[in-house]
């Protein structure tokens, strides 16, 4: 049985290496920010044994880390991760978006593959205390974001298929800019009529590391045929749509929002993904969370994803099989264009707040 230490206060902001204070500004030019890997100085790290709690977590210098080649992770897939974003708000301050939010789904995945949960408390401290440590690399508004990767694996060495004995949360940053190359501009993506993301029963609904490297080979065959992303359906039925590669599906009809529905246990519960249901119910949409089929998306006004990583992508294109359909007359639709205006202007404090859902961090 798991066990769910009690949270244990991380590392202090007076702790960040001297060398991650020595400069003002950091290495970095805002203005020509990809989504690569473009890491800062520092990283937080934690460690458990299992059954104990979670130890005070340390800032280090970001560097390689020493595992043995028995872990967990590295020979039974025990790890999953999270992604975040911090940001410069209207007014400088820094800010992130649903904390809690993310720290409940790191639960969620670290109970479904027999890892022990980081507290709440904890998790929230710990972004904190990175993203403070960090500020120098956090872009000006407008140009980007800080990307927060919270990793939880298993660290110690086991050769039977059991629970590791020992555990890692690591939390490493990157300064970022678009997930998908244009920023706001229509992306065209094909449907995988050979490949599954996920199945019933399996791990699709939370973030486990080993969902993502099954998903490469159909991405990269796509944009080897000038696509940037592939549409996964069910594996079942093969015709309800599931994911668009690591990002949640929405379509727009007749004024109606639509994305598939989570129950399935096959979809990963975006934090983005809910936020856009409630802002798109707020500006007085209705919103339909059902099972949304392949040959009803055709014929929808609007198509998007989204996640935290591409924040909002509009679909201008999809082909399935022979059929290719554009959407928006290969723009970016009006409805696109106001959840987008109001989830970013609700992230940098722009626009009220009415949910909440902006936490900001002192520095």
């Amino acid at each position: 049985q798991v066990s769910s230490p009690r949270a244990v206060l991380p590392a202090r902001r007076d702790s960040v290496p001297r060398e991650a204070m020595a400069q003002d500004e950091a290495p970095i030019d805002f203005d020509n920010l990809g989504f690569a890997l473009n890491p800062t100085d520092i990283m937080y790290v934690a460690t458990m044994e299992m059954g104990e709690e979670w130890t005070k977590g340390e800032l280090k210098p970001y560097g390689n880390v020493s595992i043995s080649p028995a872990a967990g992770v590295l020979n039974y897939g025990q790890g999953l991760f999270e992604g975040m974003k911090a940001q410069r708000s209207e007014t400088g301050d820094l800010v992130i978006f649903r904390p809690d939010r993310n720290a409940a789904r790191m639960a969620m995945g670290a109970e479904r593959l027999g890892m022990p949960p980081v507290p709440e408390e904890f998790f929230v401290n710990a972004i904190k205390t990175i993203v403070a440590a960090s500020k120098r690399w956090v872009p000006p508004m407008g140009k980007g974001a800080l990307y927060i990767r919270p990793c939880l694996w298993g660290s110690g060495g086991v050769l039977g298929v059991s629970p590791a004995p020992s555990y890692t949360f690591c939390i490493y940053c990157c300064p970022v800019g678009p997930y998908f190359k244009g920023g706001l501009s229509p992306i065209a993506l094909l449907v995988a009529d050979d490949y599954h993301r996920a199945a019933p029963g399996g791990q699709g609904g939370v973030k486990a590391i080993g969902n993502y490297a099954p998903c490469m080979v159909p991405a990269l065959g796509a944009k080897k045929q000038g696509f940037q992303e592939v549409i996964y359906l069910d594996a079942v039925e093969h015709k309800y749509i599931e994911e668009v590669g690591a990002a949640n599906f929405f379509c727009v009809k007749d004024g109606v929002v639509y994305t598939p529905c989570i129950s399935v246990g096959t979809i990963l519960p975006g934090i983005t993904r809910m936020s856009i249901m409630q802002i798109a119910k707020d500006l007085g949409y209705e919103v339909r969370e059902e099972r949304v089929s392949i040959e009803f998306v055709l014929t929808a006004d609007e198509c998007l994803c989204t996640g935290t990583a591409a924040v909002i992508a509009p679909i201008g294109k999809i082909k399935h099989g022979d059929k290719e359909v554009e959407f928006a007359k290969g723009e970016v639709g009006a409805v696109t264009r106001k959840l987008y205006d109001n989830l970013l202007g609700i992230q940098t404090c722009k626009l009220p707040d009415a949910h909440n859902w902006v936490v900001k961090v002192p520095v």
